[in-house]
């Protein structure tokens, strides 16, 4: 008589959100926590420690990478790094839960009225955010965000492309983001109490990646110089053919994206301001982790995109997080000392973007960082609300990031022949564009424009969907008419990029005070 073999099943406890949930013996614990707010920047290879954990109770194995990685000290105070690990016991764990900051849209605009119902979708390397939408009235009838599941194999575009091009890695990465995308759907629909057959259409926007990744294009073309899309084209498929069987199979299409690496996220934006159709200047920046740049008139229109990297989103900074409770949001130079303000009335915890920005600004008005960006004084670290501070490499990360939408933007006032008096209005898209200080982001050189030509734009991506839902039947939503004026500036085959990316690196100059003016490890944090 045989025996079926069963593997244990164990109780993993979520602290300090004291959720409870079940994982099998030897399931990874990058796979467990990831739709608990865990992320994995690195792709999990072990390399960024962006998924620490403190394990409270229970019993995990430390291997080479985490002995690398951590500390001794943070290995004897139970830091492990979750991408490692595998579930070998019940564990109490401590998550550095993060609540993405998704941002949806809700702004009115005109449209023709249609039959049916349409769902706009933006696929954010990061994050998903999908609303449903009456095409009689244009209401919004539902919305729904999500983390996108490929973020678990890689938190930026490059880790992404590098595990595509892996043995199955594109397989996996398109059917995750379309099951995910599907569950969204059907959510939408339930939420709304409306049937299958009254969906007409579907929109989808993203950049250039994640194009070819939901669309099950050959992503190899992105892993190599000269990084050129060979299918960066409108995309349209039926609900079947994505696996969603919904009744009426109605029409799935992915926008076309600008050229390498500014995808169709960026031709909605352009869509969503009317920038094709500005009289004078207008640039369009979108401040994630590709940085992508739009610049242009009705006349003529440039874009770029550059790897920012994931600083301006609180990854792999050493206590970096997204904006979620326990982030210090907010810092202010005041009386010689930092002032910190943290979200959700709760101890701080770690630093998102906004607020690293903040205090690099306010670092720089009271001296204890230099504009080259060294430390004053030979410190190690600045200290914003204890325990939270930031490092020498975390100064250095901000600086490669906000250096390459700097060098970006120089690059393509200096190909338009324009200056930045020239330019009209600078709009920032997405999460972080809309809720940086434009003072403290004008301080660091991140967008050097005075403050006054500076908007938040929202999610522009998701509004420009949503008014692709409402072109008629029979209309090219290829944008033939954009596209052709579009001008892509590939940066790095520009001979002077990395001389101005290395001076766009550093931080202005300004006023600053003595040293002794700094009140020395003084700080104080507010809650709200």
């Amino acid at each position: 008589m045989g025996f079926i073999s069963r593997s244990r099943t164990y109780r993993i406890t979520l602290q300090p959100i004291g959720k409870v949930v079940r994982a099998k013996e030897g399931a990874r614990l990058r796979d467990v926590l990831f739709e608990y707010g865990g992320e994995f920047p690195c792709g999990g290879q072990g390399q960024c420690r962006g998924c620490r954990i403190r394990v409270h109770q229970g019993r995990t194995t430390l291997n080479p990478a985490q002995k690398e990685r951590l500390s001794r000290r943070e290995i004897e105070d139970g830091w492990r790094l979750a991408c490692q690990c595998a579930v070998e016991s019940d564990l109490v764990i401590e998550l550095r839960q993060w609540d993405a900051a998704i941002l949806s849209n809700d702004t009115v605009f005109a449209f023709t009225p249609q039959e049916g119902l349409g769902v706009a979708v933006d696929l954010g390397t990061t994050t998903l955010v999908a609303q449903l939408l009456d095409l009689q009235n244009g209401h919004v009838l539902a919305v729904r965000t999500a983390l996108n599941p490929q973020a678990r194999y890689g938190g930026d575009v490059m880790s992404r492309i590098q595990f595509a091009v892996g043995e199955g890695g594109q397989r996996c990465l398109e059917e995750v983001a379309r099951r995910q995308i599907g569950s969204l759907i059907r959510q939408l629909l339930s939420a709304a109490h409306m049937e299958d057959r009254q969906l007409r259409r579907v929109v989808i926007v993203g950049n250039t990646v994640m194009h070819y990744l939901f669309c099950g294009l050959d992503a190899e073309p992105l892993s190599r110089y000269p990084f050129e899309p060979e299918q960066a084209g409108l995309q349209t498929f039926t609900s079947r053919d994505l696996g969603w069987q919904i009744e009426g199979d109605p029409r799935v299409q992915f926008l076309p994206c600008l050229g390498s690496f500014v995808g169709s996220d960026l031709l909605a934006g352009m869509l969503a301001t009317g920038l094709h159709e500005r009289e004078r200047l207008t640039a369009l920046v979108d401040l994630g982790t590709n940085g992508e740049i739009v610049m242009g008139s009705r006349e003529r229109i440039l874009c770029a995109s550059t790897a920012a990297g994931p600083a301006f989103e609180g990854a792999r900074i050493a206590m970096g997080m997204r904006a979620a409770t326990g982030a210090i949001w907010k810092v202010q130079a005041q009386d010689g000392a930092l002032v910190c303000q943290t979200l959700g009335n709760a101890e701080p915890r770690g630093v998102c973007g906004s607020g690293l920005v903040d205090a690099v600004a306010a670092g720089l008005d009271l001296g204890a960082i230099l504009s080259g960006g060294r430390l004053a004084h030979g410190k190690k670290a600045l200290m914003l609300s204890p325990p939270v501070a930031i490092s020498q490499a975390d100064i250095r990360q901000l600086q490669l990031a906000k250096g390459a939408i700097a060098a970006g933007m120089r690059i393509l006032l200096r190909t338009w022949g324009a200056t930045p008096e020239d330019v009209e209005t600078v709009y920032l898209a997405g999460a972080f564009g809309n809720y940086v200080d434009h003072a403290s982001a004008r301080r660091i050189g991140l967008v050097d424009f005075p403050p006054e030509k500076v908007q938040p734009a929202g999610n522009t991506a998701l509004l420009g969907a949503k008014l692709a839902l409402f072109a008629l039947d029979g209309e090219d939503r290829s944008y033939p008419a954009i596209r052709a004026r579009v001008e892509h500036v590939s940066l790095h085959a520009d001979p002077a990029f990395q001389d101005i990316y290395t001076e766009a690196m550093g931080f202005p100059a300004g006023p600053l005070p003595e040293p002794d003016n700094m009140k020395e490890g003084f700080c104080s944090c507010q809650r709200r």
